[in-house]
């Protein structure tokens, strides 16, 4: 096994402040950021705080700024840079820091609450729920997210805009608002709930103006400005501004006698 000396400028400090601290490490083949890391705590720096679960990109617990780009530490791997970078790791832009590489993502559990759950179809119990492949496959998708919040934190509305926090739920939540506005089984409609109305007027869908830079950082490879944002954006400008569905919403469907 080969190895050799890598230079990394990690970010210290805490609610107050801080700056980023060199260092020389020893790096081996094969091997992540985050096993440098690790080796940084357990050689130079064993105070240094970082957030980590899995190490196999499936918890989303540890993720960064990399050189300035949003990543998971655990699925970056060191082949990636140069043996004559300075490697720069720095917390997550968009949320307050706690302490070093450890962020309060807080903000992303209150908007989570705030999107409405899924409403099971009046008359159907567990079991008899039936759906069209490609709406399993569409539904899949979305799910595949691993709540690493990567696309939060490097989508300009948040990131940029602290002011903008209070009114945006982010890619992340607006992408869960569109699987379930294309649930063929969600009922939310037949309880007054239009998912596509209170994306725009409670959720913040209007602040998008699809960059992708969402896209462009997510580790599973989901497609949320295609597939998800701008889905959902075409169907609230749909139910909002088209005469004929506006008309079509109005008229109350008769009951079959």
């Amino acid at each position: 096994m080969s190895s050799y000396e890598a230079r990394f400028k990690v970010w210290r400090g805490d609610t107050k402040g801080g700056g980023l601290e060199d260092f020389a490490v020893e790096v081996n083949d094969g091997e992540v950021v985050l096993d440098i890391i690790h080796r940084l705590q357990a050689t130079q720096a064993p105070d240094l705080a970082v957030r980590w679960n899995c190490k196999a990109g499936k918890c989303g617990s540890c993720s960064a700024e990399i050189n300035g780009r949003p990543r998971l530490m655990c699925m970056t791997r060191m082949s990636v840079f140069t043996r004559d970078e300075t490697i720069t790791v720095t917390p997550l832009r968009a949320f307050p820091v706690v302490r070093d590489l450890v962020t309060d993502v807080g903000f992303n559990y209150t908007k989570a609450r705030q999107v409405p759950s899924f409403v099971p179809p009046a008359g159907l119990g567990p079991g008899e729920y039936r759906m069209q492949q490609e709406d399993v496959d569409r539904s899949q998708e979305f799910r595949k997210c691993i709540e690493c919040f990567l696309c939060q934190d490097t989508c300009h509305v948040v990131r940029d805009h602290e002011e903008n926090k209070p009114a945006f739920a982010g890619p992340r939540f607006l992408m869960r608002v569109a699987e379930l506005d294309m649930h063929p089984l969600d009922a939310a409609a037949e309880t007054g709930l239009d998912r596509s109305r209170t994306a725009q007027d409670e959720h913040g869908l209007g602040y998008c103006n699809i960059t992708k830079c969402c896209t462009e950082v997510c580790p599973e490879g989901i497609k949320i400005t295609d597939n998800a944002l701008i889905p959902l954006k075409e169907r609230a400008v749909d139910r909002k501004y088209d005469p004929l569905v506006w008309l079509g919403s109005k008229i109350r469907r008769r009951s079959p006698e």
